[in-house]
């Protein structure tokens, strides 16, 4: 197998700077039989001498030109079997669940029971914790998340968890209601014992969307060569200065834990690293890899059909052909709703 990784909706740790513009962080996997650098070639050259261009990069393309080249990309996909990937995290959401992870912890917060934690009560929780937020506080609650000033981060953090509990009747759910109350001023009155705040710039590389989508990037490879019941012959991740440090080391890690399956309370998922690969992940300038340059195609076209923006009609079956081909997984509370409904 040949693994091509690229991404969008890149905002670094400023995750509210221009979260209107872009709510959202992606991730596009296409997985080939074949090199895709070598086997396409020819068929690239054509396309972007069609187009009068050096590289396909489709935000800079847009449809017109896209569907020009369409049936030439639909040869490609029909003939080489290409399986495609789609990874989305929806950034507000995934400040309030960084929020939930540290404050409602039993293991940082007294207040909170081991069994509310662990279990699929975690779900109802967060659901119901999500309706005391609003935007102004989940940008706080991620301001103090990577806040390096231990004391400040503290103070800010118990100024928010009372600020939240003034919302406490929009929690509709009785137990639900108690223990959020309860974590809540716990964790006020106890700012210092959450271990809210990132302690260094790599702390704060490894909560980011990039990293924490990323992990889902990893498990899907995992899942892919359980299904093959091979090794990939590589991994090509997108060059970009910022993160492909952190995923190196994550990457890293989870080859180290290949094999390892960690049981959890019944109806909860189990976290394994079964699959994971132990080749290491490749950066390369997207201009310089044909893989990249497809793969960058159809992470656009799936971008936008998920925030449901026109799409030219020539360009539709790639992604049909990719709806019982590949997979696509969420970090969102439109997953946690899923998961909860499936431990009713």
């Amino acid at each position: 197998m040949f693994i091509y990784v690229d991404e969008s909706g890149h905002s670094g740790a400023q995750i509210f700077k221009d979260i209107k513009a872009q709510p959202n962080m992606y991730y596009g996997v296409m997985t080939s039989k074949v090199d895709l650098s070598i086997e396409i070639t020819d068929a690239l050259v054509s396309m972007r001498k069609l187009l009068e261009v050096d590289r396909i990069h489709a935000s800079a393309l847009g449809n017109p030109p896209l569907a020009r080249i369409a049936p030439q990309l639909l040869k490609i996909q029909n003939e080489l079997g290409l399986i495609f990937d789609f990874y989305i995290l929806k950034k507000r959401a995934h400040a309030e669940f960084c929020f939930f992870d540290q404050v409602f912890d039993s293991g940082n917060n007294k207040a909170i029971p081991h069994g509310a934690y662990f279990s699929p009560f975690r779900y109802l929780l967060i659901l119901e914790l999500s309706r005391m937020f609003n935007d102004a506080k989940a940008e706080r609650a991620w301001n103090i998340r990577i806040e390096l000033d231990e004391d400040k981060a503290n103070r800010e953090l118990s100024i928010l968890c009372f600020d939240l509990l003034k919302g406490i009747g929009r929690v509709r759910h009785s137990e639900a209601r108690y223990y959020i109350r309860a974590g809540l001023r716990w964790a006020s009155e106890n700012p210092g014992e959450i271990s809210y705040n990132a302690s260094d710039e790599d702390g704060i590389k490894q909560i980011s969307p990039n990293i924490i989508c990323f992990q889902s990037v990893m498990h899907g490879i995992a899942r892919r060569v359980r299904e093959e019941g091979a090794e990939p012959t590589s991994i090509i991740v997108d060059q970009q200065q910022e993160f492909n440090g952190a995923q190196k080391v994550l990457a890293d890690f989870y080859a180290s834990a290949a094999g390892i399956k960690f049981e959890n309370a019944p109806k909860m998922p189990v976290m394994t690293f079964d699959g994971m690969p132990q080749i290491p992940i490749q950066f390369v300038d997207g201009k310089n890899n044909g893989g990249l340059e497809l793969v960058d195609v159809y992470l656009w076209v799936c971008k936008r059909l998920f925030e449901n923006k026109p799409v030219a009609n020539e360009l539709l079956p790639l992604y049909e052909a990719q709806i019982d081909r590949g997979y696509t997984d969420q970090i969102s509370y439109e997953s946690i709703m899923k998961r909860f409904l499936e431990t009713r």
